[in-house]
């Protein structure tokens, strides 16, 4: 696993090893909170077992601290080898979404507190409508997504009233890191090189 983080474009032909560092003083390139916790997000989703979609959900509370980590899989007690994974199919049973769990859900069904009230969730794709209603349930104050690409269905329509009405705080933020999975380390040049942002739609 290799995190690769930015500031500027200018410094994606640079992997971690090529810059000199000064020992005599603390980094200054460090990972803020919320790119910390975007990256755990990000990390969670590597559990996922959904062949076309990997989505992790990070809830932190006001002192900075994880209070509840999930990633998007089939319910607990059912055999993930015999329900669907596909994304269409002619019946809707045959695909995952009769099924699947979201990122957001099992985050808060994860969650190592009490409650979650007052927290703010990290996550990478905007939730559904059905993952509002279980945030405004659980009482968070603060959604931080980095991609909306199904902002005008319906769903994410109803999404962002729920949020509104209730008084939740959604924001759009950018990525400033990068998590590779390689296998080949000498690979990480070309991967940040090759890199895009997520799509805010």
């Amino acid at each position: 696993i290799h995190l690769i983080q930015f500031r500027s474009p200018s410094k994606l032909s640079h992997t971690p090893r090529a810059v000199s560092r000064d020992t005599s003083c603390k980094r200054e390139d460090y990972l803020e909170w919320p790119d910390y916790f975007m990256a755990v997000a990000f990390l969670s989703a590597q559990r996922s077992k959904d062949p076309s979609s990997q989505v992790g959900a990070c809830i932190v509370n006001q002192e900075n601290k994880i209070v509840g980590i999930g990633y998007n899989g089939m319910p607990n007690g059912c055999d993930d080898d015999q329900l669907p994974w596909s994304r269409s199919a002619d019946d809707r049973l045959d695909t995952k979404y009769p099924y699947v769990c979201h990122a957001e859900l099992n985050a808060i069904m994860n969650k190592n507190s009490a409650d979650v009230k007052g927290c703010t969730m990290y996550v990478a794709l905007f939730p559904c409508n059905e993952c509002a209603k279980l945030i405004i349930q659980a009482g968070l104050k603060e959604v931080i997504y980095i991609c909306d690409k199904y902002h005008h269905t319906p769903e994410m329509t109803a999404s962002r009233r729920l949020l509104h009405m209730a008084g939740v705080q959604f924001r759009y933020t950018t990525v400033h890191f990068i998590v590779a999975f390689l296998t080949d380390p000498g690979s990480v040049v070309s991967t940040i090189i090759n890199i895009r942002h997520f799509p805010r739609f």
